[in-house]
């Protein structure tokens, strides 16, 4: 016959006792492995005691497989606050800095900024982390690295500070005095082919842009020069006079090319903030082009991609912020270059870009007209109260701008480019009334020249027009 099972052990209780102690916070990871993985990171850093050989971490390009995954776990741990905030008792900030100072291992460096990223989501780890000027500087020489992922744990690390009002503008003063961070992202704008990498740079441009406008005039208006920074192996050699703007476009094309929606956005709306300022527009207007790739490009995009005739109306609801972007962009080039070539376009283009301003009213009056779904009946009446008014804010700046731009082109307008334009249909009766329900009153003058030069190219249309907007002034 089988016997019972023993009694649980006396020391049952006690085991319990020293694995609870041994938890770090409410979580059920162990300071002990932790204390061990670390411990084993200080020892790959550290030199070796016998002088006569090189440091082990010069001559180690590649991670010990075990150490490799140790530490990857060690970075998914460090997203929970407890264990970034033990991570922090235990100095670890400091070991990376000697990793960083040290490490020729690419992987190592990559996820020793990965989890400080991790633990800068913590708002006193993220105070202590941005205060340590060492590490700082350590942090902005990563962005000279050739590696491709540890420059885009070293973005997310500074986008994860900038995000943090309390020591955002320590990075911004801590960037604008460092040159050489100038010149980095402009290298890694306009040469890499990581989508991915060059979103998150770009989130940091834009940041960096949107909180500092003096630092965004000092990027704008430098030449680059030889960085002044402490050098690094790992940074580029001889870096070319970099501008911003042919970096920036040509970021914008590749993340273009990838069809990602997110880095267009980023992308586009930098260059909105850089026509802001006077210089901004004159550093697209007066490069060596007269802009004409930047608006090229701008008008590609309204043309031929976004906001096409096939498209339902409601696509302007995920498209509103990038085309109020783009917009602002293309009329601040108008506005300013009236005369060049590529502006003329030739009646056929310019048409085009006339046809998709219209269009992009059209659908904003569609979307106004449409029913509340049910999700929204769902939702509490203030909640829906919030969403509706940022949607119409988005939709009124949208709307201002495409109103400014059409109407300095509608100017423009000869007799013989609106026949061509009633004859290809960019412009019939529904989309004139479309522009002049839009542009009234406030560019009364505008609609108002339009139609004394319609009513040349085709009489009837215009008395339709005219009847239906009766502030319009009659012919006689």
């Amino acid at each position: 016959m089988d016997r019972n099972p023993s009694p649980p052990s006396s020391d049952t209780e006690e085991e319990e006792a020293a694995i609870a102690g041994d938890s770090i916070g409410n979580t059920v990871y162990s300071k002990h492995w932790l204390f061990s993985v670390l411990t084993k990171l200080i020892e790959i850093i550290s030199p070796k005691k016998d002088g006569s050989e090189l440091n082990h971490v010069e001559m180690q390009k590649e991670l010990d497989e075990d150490m490799e995954n140790d530490i990857c776990k060690v970075w998914d741990m460090s997203m929970d606050k407890d264990v970034a905030l033990f991570l922090k008792e235990f100095n670890a900030p400091d070991i990376f800095m000697g990793v960083f100072a040290k490490s020729k291992c690419p992987r190592l460096t990559e996820i020793c900024v990965g989890i400080l990223g991790n633990m800068a989501c913590c708002q006193d780890i993220c105070m202590t982390i941005s205060k340590d000027e060492n590490l700082g500087q350590m942090v902005l020489q990563r962005l000279c690295d050739s590696d491709s992922p540890t420059l885009l744990e070293t973005s997310r690390l500074l986008m994860t500070c900038l995000c943090q009002t309390e020591v955002a503008n320590i990075w911004v003063e801590r960037i604008r005095e460092n040159p050489s961070v100038y010149d980095c992202i402009c290298f890694i704008m306009s040469s890499s082919t990581n989508v991915e990498l060059l979103v998150k740079v770009g989130e940091v441009v834009d940041k960096l842009f949107d909180l500092d406008e003096e630092l965004m005039l000092n990027w704008i208006k430098k030449s680059s020069r030889p960085s002044t920074g402490e050098p690094t192996d790992d940074s580029p050699e001889e870096l070319p006079d970099f501008k911003i703007v042919p970096c920036l476009l040509e970021a914008a094309k590749q993340v273009c090319s990838d069809n990602n929606s997110e880095g267009l956005d980023v992308y586009m709306h930098i260059l909105q903030l850089l026509t802001t300022v006077d210089e901004g527009i004159q550093a697209i207007v007066q490069s060596s082009d007269g802009g004409k790739e930047t608006w090229d490009l701008l008008y590609d995009l309204i043309c031929q991609e976004l906001c096409q005739p096939d498209d339902p109306p409601i696509i302007i609801q995920e498209q509103k912020t990038v085309l109020a972007s783009i917009l602002s962009v293309l009329s601040a080039i108008f506005a300013s270059q009236t005369e060049q070539e590529y502006i003329k376009l030739g009646k056929s283009k310019y048409l085009l870009l006339i046809d998709s301003l219209i269009r992009v009213l059209q659908n904003m009056e569609e979307c106004g007209k449409r029913p509340l779904d049910s999700s929204r009946e769902a939702n509490s009446e203030e909640a829906e109260k919030l969403g509706l008014a940022e949607e119409d804010f988005h939709f009124k700046i949208l709307k201002d701008i495409c109103c400014e731009l059409l109407s300095n082109m509608l100017q423009e307008l000869s007799k013989e480019t609106i026949l061509e334009g009633l004859k290809e249909g960019h412009l019939n009766e529904q989309k004139c009334s479309c522009a002049f329900q839009n542009l009234l009153p406030l560019y009364f003058s505008s609609v108002e020249s339009f139609l004394e030069v319609l009513r040349e190219a085709d009489q009837a249309l215009a008395d339709k027009l005219g009847k239906s907007f009766p502030s319009l002034k009659p012919q006689t």
